[in-house]
């Protein structure tokens, strides 16, 4: 069990070099499209195309899927496909014949009587292309094809009044835009505002709606991550202008796993066809992109198709920068009145390019932020204005050993966006508000340091909420760029208002409601200094590195005593329990990630253990990576709590750390006092599953922008 990422799902070849990329076009039709790759055909009767094999009168039965590289048939009778030689291959449909074309026989259920036979197209020249999709053009247009791949929307009923308020008043604040129906006429409208004296909407229309007649109507509208539905049983047309009460229930369609945003003016997109080199480089504007993909407006002539593979395509943004890409066609629209398509991709940087395309989709995808490089200065005074160094009664002096640590990484988290995320909200103030999110485990990525600076920005029509739903948005978005990212995870401080609605309250609810997708429970987050030794000599107990054997104990303990997504998430399986791959990753960066797990013995025997974690200096001032847990893996275990702290302490003061937190997740007891640790504050251990991301930047815009009074806000 575990979360999920389409992005990990990708397939893809990464090329050594840029002569590489090139030399790979034309590519051969297997490598350039996938086997899927085409339009999927339902045709019957004379709006079927059939195929022939060897020669125009061996019509072999009716086709299923098409493109210029492959082409899929439901044969009439037996088939024999044991020939692998080039055979003559022709297509006819709707009084058209094409061939021969040149192809191969591929893979089939043999054993399967009737199954589909697959043929490998080769050689397929520009002109043959030219006439395969005007084929399918004309299939499209009848109704008979549609793309290969279409994944259904997820959907869901939202009946609770004051969410459904939230959502549309979030909608309002966003200015989207959605669609009236009713008895098959439509209109573009958008929501202006949710009315709270008259409990009204009041939408305006592109066209007047005076005439439309009485309710029903139905209104689908955009909000961040979904498309909305509602049926009105009420409401008032006058002219442009429609107001109606709010709807009783609200359809929730999920549409995209990263959310798409217009392109900046000027960005543009060059690639070759990777089946004919001759049409020349290409260059066509980029409408819209997320992390995952973009939107590119081409012309029907450029002859794209789903499951093309482009191995190289060239972002061209506005500041001169240009970016390397792979690709792969999810769709092609039919011609637009001004004459163009609109093709949609999949798509992923190449390694070198990575960093740079992941910081330009974040600025692009949330403007009204930035990263804390171009905001470094002053961020110190929000940590200090917000209060947010007086958590767990502390004083802004305790960290000021830090500054400079963190000033480094403020600069760096903006180079290595593989690794951190710390978004600014600036204003003619400075920096507003700060958030950030950073990999701490192998498919985890930590929200932590919140802090909002008091009071407003002279920014006139701020809405309330804003600054905080902007940061939450480009943070929370941010791990949707790595293809391993799983988990979400946060230490919070329930008693404050922001973090119980947006954190708190959001993972009870769906650990209540699927305990594999969410987790949160009270934790102490306790403080042990490395100076504090306790002077015990700890006779009998004997501590050490685990051994392989006792890895296996360990974690076996761990899966028993913890929920799936605690283990998963925390990188408590056999697996990953050495965070071996996490730690490569942070070292390549010159950065300290480290584990170690420490087993306490009694004659010989493991009894309990400390799982010891570091973290690089200034990636959170509360050091939250600095962080011990003990397990007891038999009865006895707790008596041998005491020495495997002062192990600790000699573990954390090799690696030049003054102090540490142990988590602790059971009542404490004696051993607390025994071992010298300070009392510190009570979290909320947060973990949900990437699969609900989406859902949770919905939750956000409801509890922030969707609400009528600005959070304010601080977090460890």
């Amino acid at each position: 069990m575990e979360g999920g990422n389409p992005l990990s799902d990708r397939r893809s070849v990464e090329f050594r070099s840029r002569d590489a990329l090139f030399n790979v076009i034309p590519l051969p039709p297997a490598e350039a499209a996938l086997d899927d790759s085409g339009y999927s055909l339902h045709g019957t009767g004379a709006d079927a195309i059939t195929c022939s094999v060897g020669t125009l009168d061996g019509a072999i039965g009716v086709v299923t899927r098409l493109s210029p590289t492959v082409v899929w048939v439901m044969p009439k009778g037996e088939v024999d496909t044991s020939d692998a030689r080039g055979l003559p291959v022709y297509l006819s449909g709707c009084g058209v014949t094409l061939g021969p074309i040149r192809g191969a026989f591929i893979r089939t259920d043999a054993e399967t009587a009737g199954s589909p036979v697959g043929l490998q197209l080769a050689n397929v020249s520009l002109e043959q292309g030219r006439q395969i999709l005007a084929l399918l053009a004309d299939a499209l247009k009848r109704g008979v094809a549609e793309p290969a791949a279409s994944a259904l929307p997820v959907q869901d009923t939202i009946d609770e009044a004051e969410r459904i308020r939230a959502i549309l008043l979030a909608i309002s604040t966003a200015g989207n835009k959605g669609v009236l129906r009713r008895m098959g006429r439509t209109v573009r409208l958008v929501l202006e505002r949710y009315n709270a004296e008259t409990e009204q909407l009041e939408w305006h229309a592109e066209d007047p709606v005076t005439d439309w007649g009485e309710a029903p109507y139905d209104i689908d509208v955009i909000g961040h991550n979904s498309a909305y539905r509602m049926r009105l049983e009420a409401g008032t047309p006058d002219g442009q202008r429609f107001t109606s009460p709010l709807p009783d229930v609200l359809f929730r369609i999920r549409h995209r796993w990263h959310r798409r945003s217009p392109a900046p003016e000027g960005v543009r997109v060059t690639f070759h066809h990777p089946l004919w080199r001759e049409q020349g480089e290409m260059e066509r504007a980029v409408v819209d992109l997320s992390f995952s993909g973009m939107c590119i407006r081409c012309r029907p002539e450029d002859l794209l198709f789903p499951g093309l593979l482009p191995p190289l395509l060239e972002l061209h943004t506005p500041d001169g920068q240009s970016i390397s890409l792979r690709g792969e066609i999810r769709y092609v629209t039919s011609a637009r009145a001004d004459g163009t398509v609109l093709c949609g991709l999949n798509v992923s940087p190449y390694s070198s390019d990575e960093a740079r395309w992941v910081r330009f989709v974040s600025q692009t995808t949330n403007p009204n932020t930035c990263t804390s490089d171009v905001q470094e200065e002053g961020l110190w005074d929000v940590f200090t204005l917000s209060g947010f160094f007086s958590l767990a009664n502390k004083s802004s002096q305790e960290f000021d050993a830090l500054k400079q640590a963190f000033s480094h990484m403020a600069k760096r988290a903006a180079e290595v966006p593989q690794l951190f995320c710390q978004a600014v909200w600036p204003s003619e103030r400075g920096p507003e508000a700060t958030l950030s999110i950073m990999k701490s485990y192998r498919h985890t990525w930590m929200g932590h340091q919140v802090a909002k600076r008091p009071g407003k920005p002279a920014i006139k029509g701020l809405e309330p909420g804003r600054i905080m739903h902007d940061l939450y948005v480009r943070c929370f978005e941010h791990p949707q760029s790595d293809a391993d990212f799983r988990w979400a995870v946060a230490y919070v401080e329930g008693l404050n208002p922001w973090i119980a609605r947006a954190h708190v309250r959001y993972g009870e609810r769906h650990m209540a409601a699927n305990p594999e997708l969410a987790f949160t429970r009270k934790v102490h987050m306790m403080d042990v200094y490395t100076a504090e030794m306790t002077g015990r000599l700890h006779e009998g107990i004997t501590i050490s590195p685990a051994t392989s054997a006792e890895l296996t104990l360990l974690t076996d303990h761990i899966a028993h005593s913890r929920p799936s997504c605690y283990v998963e998430a925390l990188d408590f399986t056999r697996d990953r329990i050495d965070m071996r791959a996490v730690q490569g990753q942070w070292n390549t960066f010159g950065l300290e990630r480290e584990r170690e797990v420490l087993i306490a013995r009694r004659n010989g025997v493991a009894v309990a253990a400390a799982v010891l974690e570091l973290g690089q200096q200034g990636t959170n001032l509360y050091s939250l990576l600095d962080m011990a847990r003990l397990f007891p893996l038999s009865d006895a275990g707790p008596s041998t709590y005491v020495a495997l702290v002062d192990a600790a302490r000699r573990w954390y003061a090799a690696r030049h750390r003054r102090s540490f937190h142990y988590l602790c997740e059971d009542d404490g007891g004696q051993y607390v006092q025994e071992a010298g640790i300070h009392a510190g504050p009570d979290p909320y251990m947060w973990i949900i599953s990437a699969k609900l991301i989406p859902d949770y930047l919905e939750h956000i815009s409801e509890v922030s922008i969707g609400r009528r009074s600005a959070p304010n806000s601080r977090q460890g």
